[in-house]
């Protein structure tokens, strides 16, 4: 890993905040992704949206948590020394996502710290909100993920 560019642990310091990924959703895509996996009226059909408290076609909230998760992907796991993660803390979905929402994904990073079992692994704890083009926050995820340390890996070869 030396002279890696991948980020590692030390590359999240508490208190950066970046917007890492933007996306347009177009209607097929909530209606593609709430077939194979929330198959509720709301999601399929604009009528029975328009039935319903949220007032028209609305996507999945497990369509916004999939989109967050490709973001992440896209914007910074596949190219670092990620290990998993352990789980979400928290989940809210605020705001219905819409056909023709343009999104932004800004992580925040509210913690890290060296595991106490594991030196070589730093768990970083990350709040992520997904805004639309009216900069209205509809969903926030907070969760640890665990990276590799690169001063660790450099101290061991």
């Amino acid at each position: 890993m030396i002279g890696s560019t991948r980020k590692a642990f030390e590359d999240f310091t508490p208190g950066d905040s970046v917007v890492f990924h933007r996306t347009r959703v177009s209607k097929e895509d909530i209606v593609d992704f709430a077939a194979d996996w929330d198959p509720q009226p709301m999601h399929l059909d604009e009528e029975a949206g328009k039935a319903s408290i949220l007032g028209g076609l609305t996507g999945s909230g497990w369509h916004m948590i999939c989109l967050l998760m490709r973001g992440m992907c896209d914007g910074f796991l596949i190219d670092s020394t990620s290990a998993g993660s352990p789980g979400v803390d928290d989940v809210r979905w605020l705001r219905p996502l819409r056909p023709g929402d343009d999104l932004s994904i800004r992580y925040t990073v509210l913690d890290a710290r060296v595991s106490n079992s594991r030196p070589g692994i730093g768990i970083v704890r990350f709040r992520f909100e997904m805004t639309n083009q009216n900069d209205e926050t509809i969903m926030v995820v907070e969760n640890p993920i665990m990276f590799g340390r690169r001063q660790h890996a450099e101290a061991a070869s």
